[in-house]
């Protein structure tokens, strides 16, 4: 019998959900002996083959459970998801976006996954993931996939040598601009490109003193990193001061970037034929692409990027915990997340890197995931997104604002949230 859990909201980035089956067989003290799991996917970023093989090994293991995949679309609310998180209805498994995760468990909506961690990975689990699924030590939300930035350009059309440092970055890219071309895409409310220029040079978005959040943009180097990134939104980039970083592969193809930066999967909408729904570059435009990993302030270095990606974890609510465990341990498996590393997502397990495509982009993401952050692991850090206080000042800051002013003020905007 299938469970019909409804519309469900789910929370930025794609989002996974097995729910448990209702009128499910149980034997008495044991757990449900036939049962229908669910699985509901946002978006395509797990490949048909991943899918496939989550239902296959699943149904294999578990004698009397069958496993039912949907697609969902990715526009949905954290009060919908919480809401079917906290009913008597629970799903069972759920992803989640890496930085939404210390909201959920905050409010004691995950189960506590410790005396399964070893089963999962232990600490072959990338570890900025691992903080962010963790609240005091502890273990509710593991790793799914992760992705980093990567600074895509055409050699075609840039024929330089690769910057060697991120001020080389920046004044290549200022070389590069002219009246209908951005030496380096930079729309203002593209905060998480904005976070390398403060990262690099020292700042931080906030740090933990005690049992308070202190805000980092308006530190020395917070101030230097953005004062670095006006230049940019002033003399590299004509993309509009109050754009979001929405289908970046619209103005590549068109020939209106030289440098950019964005998660390592855009190459496949920039390489995605001309007839596809979301179309790429016409006319094998985009077939001329390379990318390498943002620099650092010294040479060989690897600018610190935004870790972006997924966690996965189970509803403390769900009926189905020996099976959701079961669910979950296939998922970090070396089959299942061999299928998404050769599908370009990096593995919730670093030894699983062996599997990403031996292709020069994938081996500069995998550079740069090396060196990528995450935000502050705050329950409170969701708010912050949310409030787009972020956003905000940076497009103040593109607009030409005083950017101590600005950085003192966002410290402060962060600093009430965080504390609250």
């Amino acid at each position: 019998m299938k469970k019909t859990l409804g519309a469900l909201s789910l929370l930025g980035a794609s989002a996974l959900v097995l729910s448990g089956c209702a009128g499910a067989s149980t034997p008495a003290g044991g757990s449900a002996e036939t049962g229908d799991l669910t699985v509901w996917l946002v978006g395509t970023d797990t490949p048909q083959d991943a899918r496939d093989y989550l239902e296959k090994t699943f149904e294999e293991q578990n004698d009397g459970w069958t496993l039912t995949i949907e697609e969902k679309t990715w526009a949905d609310t954290a009060e919908g998801y919480v809401a079917a998180l906290s009913s008597n209805d629970a799903p069972d498994i759920v992803e989640v976006g890496n930085t939404q995760a210390p909201g959920f468990i905050s409010q004691g909506l995950f189960a506590d996954l410790s005396g399964i961690q070893d089963d999962l990975g232990g600490d072959d689990m990338l570890q900025s993931f691992v903080d962010l699924g963790s609240e005091d030590g502890t273990l509710y939300a593991a790793p799914y996939y992760a992705g980093s930035r990567v600074v895509f350009y055409s050699p075609s059309t840039y024929s330089g040598e690769i910057p060697a440092t991120l001020e080389d970055y920046v004044k290549d890219g200022i070389a590069a601009t002219t009246a209908t071309k951005s030496g380096i895409y930079a729309p203002g409310k593209d905060w998480y490109n904005a976070l390398p220029y403060v990262w690099a040079n020292g700042g931080e978005i906030a740090t933990l003193e005690g049992d308070k959040w202190v805000g980092g943009f308006s530190s020395e180097g917070g101030v230097a990193g953005l004062t670095m990134l006006q230049d940019v939104y002033e003399n590299a980039t004509i993309a509009p001061a109050d754009a979001d970083e929405a289908d970046p592969q619209v103005p590549f193809c068109a020939d209106e970037i030289g440098f950019l930066s964005a998660p390592a999967w855009v190459k496949w909408s920039i390489l995605a034929p001309a007839d596809a729904e979301a179309p790429g570059c016409p006319d094998g435009a985009g077939k001329d692409l390379a990318a390498f990993a943002l620099p650092g302030m010294s040479a060989g270095e690897v600018a610190p990027v935004f870790a972006g990606g997924s966690n996965v974890a189970i509803a403390a609510k769900s009926d189905a915990q020996e099976k959701a465990q079961a669910a979950l341990e296939i998922i970090l498996s070396e089959g299942y997340q061999k299928i998404l590393a050769e599908n370009g997502l990096i593995p919730a397990r670093t030894s699983f890197a062996q599997y990403l495509p031996d292709d020069a982009i994938t081996a500069e993401a995998a550079k740069a995931a090396a060196s990528s952050k995450a935000v502050p692991a705050s329950p409170k850090w969701a708010e912050v997104e949310s409030a787009g206080v972020i956003k905000d000042a940076l497009v103040k800051i593109a607009q030409g604002g005083d950017v101590t002013q600005i950085a003192t003020e966002l410290d402060g905007q962060i600093e009430s949230i965080l504390n609250s």
